[in-house]
């Protein structure tokens, strides 16, 4: 009977040189990471994706609000657009109520909204912020832009600083027609300053923009880190990295209809 070993010795070796080829191909993916090619040298860096991690909702009653632009009864007189008037803001929603609410570090903070409305139209635009009892601490009007994009307002000088762990509620309004008792377009909510503990201060000491930004969205300081991560985009506006790390942030707080807009110069 004649041996087969030697076919058989050779259907081995085709056997094990196929599989190494195949290994030798297969590809090593590496874990994705966010790198920035940025001019600003604060800039530079190589972060991954930042998570947003919501804070718990503040002690006392539930801060409601609304983060897309509606009235508080029938039909608002603005003309409906898609996206709405939007606050770039956290909010959750339970059993039908919605809460909006975010933290901040800083004594005088800018707040983020998408207009979708411009110049020419005859509206007027309103922030409104106030303290615990209700009381106006600014009230300024706001000027409509040249085109449809996120828009900032921000706390002056000359206004009262936020004190720490208080509440305040702010108001963006819009008046489509002055003529009739149509309720204003609006979106609302609830800011709150808070106190870093130390170990998280030292590492804001950072010069790093944009791990600044992480440490802050990481805390769940919610302004801070969208005003890093806003000023970064305005001065980059064609940085990917930048646009993905924006569209990712937004998407965390379910506001990826937004993200694509452009980021407008700041109001008063």
């Amino acid at each position: 009977m004649k041996s087969n070993s030697q076919p058989i010795k050779l259907f081995l070796v085709l056997a094990f040189s196929c599989t190494s080829l195949l290994v030798s191909l297969t590809p090593v993916f590496a874990k994705p990471t966010l790198s920035s090619s940025l001019s600003d040298r604060n800039a530079k860096t190589t972060l991954e994706a930042t998570t947003f991690n919501l804070p718990p909702l503040p002690p006392g009653p539930p801060p409601g609000g609304r983060v897309r632009g509606g009235a508080k009864r029938g039909e608002p007189a603005c003309p409906l657009t898609k996206p709405k008037l939007t606050a770039l803001v956290p909010f959750t929603e339970s059993d039908e109520v919605i809460n909006v609410w975010g933290q901040t570090t800083l004594e005088r903070p800018s707040w983020f909204f998408y207009m979708p409305y411009t110049k020419d139209s005859p509206y007027e635009v309103e922030f409104v912020l106030q303290d615990q009892d209700s009381n106006d601490i600014y009230r300024p009007l706001i000027a409509l832009p040249d085109k449809p994009g996120v828009i900032s307002v921000s706390l002056p000088s000359t206004v009262p600083a936020l004190a720490l762990n208080k509440q305040y509620r702010w108001f963006f309004t819009i008046n489509c027609n002055k003529q009739t008792i149509s309720p204003p377009t609006f979106v609302e909510g609830v800011i709150v300053r808070v106190e870093l503990n130390p170990t998280v201060v030292k590492k804001l000491q950072t010069p790093e923009l944009l791990k600044r930004y992480a440490i802050y969205a990481e805390n769940g300081i919610w302004y801070d880190a969208l005003t890093i991560l806003a000023q970064l985009r305005q001065k980059n506006p064609e940085d990917a990295t930048l646009l993905a790390e924006w569209r990712h942030l937004l998407g965390q707080i379910h506001l990826d209809d937004i993200a694509p807009e452009p980021i407008l110069s700041k109001q008063p």
